[in-house]
C-alpha cells in the first residue's frame, strides 16, 4: 500500500520500516534543536509531516520498543489515532515515564506508526443486549 506523505519541512524524514517484516515505520523528530523533557512531561514533538491515509484505514501511533524500555518515553495516549480525513501535521504526544529528564535529537526516531483498516460502526440505542457466559463481568472476572 502506497501513503502519500508530504513533507512540511526541509529537515522531515520520511517513515520507514526497519526490516522487510517491520509492521511499523518508524517516526523522526523534525526539531531545530536537542528538546529536553523532564519527567512527568508531555511533550509535542513535530514529525514535519502530514499523511494521506486511504479511506477505511487509520494510522495508529505507538511507541517504539527501545525508546519506552531503555528511556521511558511513549506516547502520551499510549496509542495515537489518526483519521484518514487529517491533513495537518502529525505531532507526537512524548511523555517521560521515568525519573530523568531525556534529550530528543533532531532526526532521532521517537515512535511507530502502523496502518490497519477498521470498521466504520454505528451505533444504536438498544432496550436489552444478548446474554453471554461473562456477563457484566470485567476487570479480572475471567481469570477466576
Amino acid at each position: 500500500m502506497l501513503v502519500p506523505v508530504k513533507k512540511l519541512r526541509e529537515n522531515a524524514v520520511l517513515p520507514s520500516r526497519g526490516s522487510a517484516a517491520a509492521a511499523g515505520a518508524d517516526l523522526y523528530a523534525c526539531l531545530d534543536a536537542e528538546a529536553v523533557l523532564a519527567p512527568g512531561e508531555t511533550l509535542l514533538v513535530p514529525t514535519g509531516l502530514s499523511l494521506e491515509i486511504p479511506d477505511g484505514f487509520v494510522g495508529l501511533v505507538f511507541a517504539r520498543s527501545s525508546v519506552a524500555s531503555k528511556r521511558g518515553l511513549a506516547p502520551a495516549n499510549k496509542v495515537g489515532v489518526i483519521d484518514s480525513d487529517y491533513r495537518g501535521e502529525l505531532l507526537v504526544a512524548l511523555y517521560n515515564h521515568g525519573a530523568v529528564p531525556q534529550m530528543i535529537a533532531p532526526g532521532e526516531r521517537i515512535a511507530q506508526l502502523v496502518i490497519v483498516p477498521y470498521l466504520a460502526a454505528d451505533y444504536t440505542e438498544a432496550e436489552t443486549l444478548s446474554e453471554t457466559a461473562r456477563g457484566s463481568g470485567g476487570f479480572g472476572s475471567t481469570g477466576r
